[in-house]
């Protein structure tokens, strides 16, 4: 295979979509090796709720690697729930991975759902202060109290700029926006540089998202849950007995609040269900959003179920 044969594939895509199956093939049929691209897949110890691949870890531990069905599936399985990972973390990682992979003579195949990871590893993150977490506690606990709503209002208040950029509903991005305004000692939107925002270099590059039609994916979102659910609960409830916080990281992750809210007796099992169906759901559509503005990215619509075969998708991808 020439050079060119080597650059990466970028697989993105709303939770649910079935990327892990789709990256699995074309890592099969490329000879690829799968960088993960999700943000709470990175836990140890969260499987159900994050659908993590079921996998085994091979090898010693100076060169341990994690195998999905034969295939090294990496930054998934590593970390403790309580700490913390970020964008910057992941591009840090993932600029080191993915020249090992290509020397390795493998093809890079970065799937996920977290939009900040891919668009910070291939256009770059601004210079920016470190998180104080004592800020970011106050700030969340003044949301806890006056709602959404008011933080976004102080954003706008110390920011105008970054406030009609940021939708109230993102409550992480509000509160990192007042955080760096806070920090920086001037508006963060005179900090940021715009290159955030740049379309995705498809020279470097293929890039492919997966988009369902609404319903389809929310039928796969219910399935998801209902299937996970009883092993989802007792996930928790031993991560809990192990004396993880509830406030921890990785206990964040969407969908284990509602079960901690289910296993303490203040949700029912179909309450439950409910609740986690809606905030995946929210999620998806801020996912979908997000992607959807990769003008340069190869769209897949699937438009009924049957259109999900993860043979023939792969094989669409590389001929595209």
């Amino acid at each position: 295979m020439s050079p060119e044969s080597f650059k990466p594939i970028t697989l993105m895509g709303a939770n649910a979509s079935g990327k892990t199956e789709i990256a699995l093939e074309l890592a099969r049929r490329l000879g690829g090796e799968i960088i993960s691209a999700d943000s709470k897949q990175i836990y140890k110890f969260l499987e159900a709720g994050t659908a993590k691949p079921h996998g085994t870890w091979t090898g010693t531990p100076a060169g341990r690697v994690y195998l999905v069905e034969g295939v090294p599936y990496h930054l998934v399985d590593t970390l403790d729930p309580r700490a913390t990972y970020d964008a910057g973390s992941f591009v840090k990682e993932a600029k080191k991975l993915i020249p090992e992979v290509q020397a390795r003579g493998k093809v890079p195949v970065m799937a996920g759902g977290t939009g900040m990871y891919v668009q910070a590893f291939w256009n770059g993150l601004d210079e920016l202060p470190a998180a104080d977490p004592v800020m970011r506690e106050k700030l969340a606990a003044l949301a806890e109290v006056r709602g959404k709503e008011a933080l976004h209002a102080e954003l706008a208040s110390i920011d105008p700029e970054a406030a009609a950029r940021i939708p109230p509903g993102n409550i992480q991005r509000v509160m990192r926006a007042i955080e760096i305004t806070r920090l920086a000692g001037r508006p963060v939107s005179q900090i940021w540089s715009g290159r955030f925002f740049n379309a995705l270099p498809a020279h470097e590059g293929k890039f492919i998202f997966l988009k369902w039609q609404k319903d389809l994916l929310a039928e796969r979102v219910k399935r998801r849950t209902l299937t996970r659910f009883d092993e989802w609960a007792q996930e928790t409830k031993a991560l809990l007995e192990k004396g993880y916080a509830e406030d921890c990281p990785g206990l964040k992750t969407l969908g284990y609040p509602q079960m901690m809210d289910h296993l303490a007796g203040r949700l029912n099992k179909p309450d439950t269900v409910r609740t986690i169906i809606a905030a995946s759901m929210a999620y998806a559509k801020r996912q979908n959003t997000w992607f959807a503005r990769y003008r340069n990215a190869v769209k897949i619509e699937l438009l009924k179920f049957e259109d999900y075969e993860p043979a023939a998708l792969a094989e669409k991808i590389i001929n595209s």
